[in-house]
């Protein structure tokens, strides 16, 4: 195959596309941002794309200004004639307003998913979506990669007895249930109720946890208002320790003092999005090399299943 790869990065997640790219055997490739006084920004490929494939990498983070960047690069490698762009967003923000909860409130999901496939991506690939059925709300192709590929090779390495994996709430059980299934554990599930979004009421614990080692799971970890209530909680009730691993390290508010005097061990997350504060109960492990490798085989017209674990 001889057509061209290209990969451009949005402003914010230089640090992770520079490794993905690396890992590929790739640069970067040149785009400027022209930026006018009143904050409106331009990108410009400083490059041909014509005829080529082309990986646009970055994560939806807030502000929006990241996702406007990616829709505004993947308008511009449309127009410069790029054959395929593939929209690489290793954290797909927004993914938390898949359906209408509540009257007259938006499907955000739905609408961010509808502004990339305008802008003329030919394919997305993301990680661990908050929902898996936002997949579907897409008219193009989606490869949604699991993190569990990159967590249970490090779980298997802390070599735990007594392990037990754990949910903070209802909504990760399935998660969980996964996990638990492939390291032949037991499972746990907080059950919470909310009084708003990111404040708990009340939290109680289906399971036994005394004398085991927990492992919380999580797709990502916000406020850390769950995940330090669930530690609290599964310690209370007479584990000998609690971990925790999450893919997307939002860690919004006061997350990483919630964390640093919770009684985690330590919180375990990817580099989908960068760490803003150093705080020694978190470590980081890269996914950058799991993107690479899916991205190679894309190119090549190569299955991708054997690059799932869970």
């Amino acid at each position: 195959m001889n057509q061209k790869v290209l990969f451009f990065s949005t402003r914010s997640g230089l640090r992770l596309s520079k490794n993905i790219a690396f890992h590929y055997g790739k640069i970067l490739g040149k785009i400027r941002f022209l930026e006018f006084n009143d904050g409106e920004y331009s990108p410009c490929f400083e490059q041909s794309v014509r005829g080529s494939r082309v990986f646009l990498i970055g994560s939806t983070t807030p502000p929006v200004d990241n996702l406007m960047e990616l829709l505004l690069m993947c308008d511009a490698a449309r127009r410069a004639s790029a054959h395929n762009i593939t929209l690489v967003i290793p954290y797909f923000g927004w993914a938390r307003q898949d359906h209408k909860d509540k009257p007259r409130t938006p499907i955000a999901a739905k609408l961010i998913a509808n502004l990339m496939v305008a802008s003329g991506a030919n394919r997305l690939m993301t990680m661990d979506l908050h929902a898996d059925q936002i997949q579907g709300f897409f008219d193009i192709p989606v490869d949604h990669l699991y993190a569990s590929r990159i967590f249970i090779d490090y779980i298997k390495k802390l070599n735990i007895d007594q392990l037990t994996i754990a949910s903070p709430d209802m909504g990760g059980a399935k998660r969980a249930r996964s996990y638990a299934g492939y390291l032949r554990t037991d499972v746990v599930i907080c059950y919470k109720e909310r009084k708003k979004a990111n404040e708990i009421e009340f939290m109680n614990l289906i399971g036994n946890v005394k004398n085991k080692n927990i492992i919380l799971i999580d797709d990502m970890v916000d406020t850390a208002g769950t995940l330090t209530e669930a530690a609290f909680l599964i310690s209370k009730k007479g584990a000998k320790s609690v971990r925790a691993i999450a893919t997307h390290a939002v860690l919004s508010g006061d997350s990483y003092e919630k964390i640093k005097k919770s009684p985690l061990e330590e919180l375990v997350v990817t580099d989908t999005i960068s760490i803003k504060k150093s705080n020694e109960k978190i470590k980081v492990l890269s996914c950058s090399s799991l993107f690479a490798e899916v991205m190679k085989s894309i190119h090549n017209d190569e299955s991708i299943s054997k690059k799932f674990i869970i």
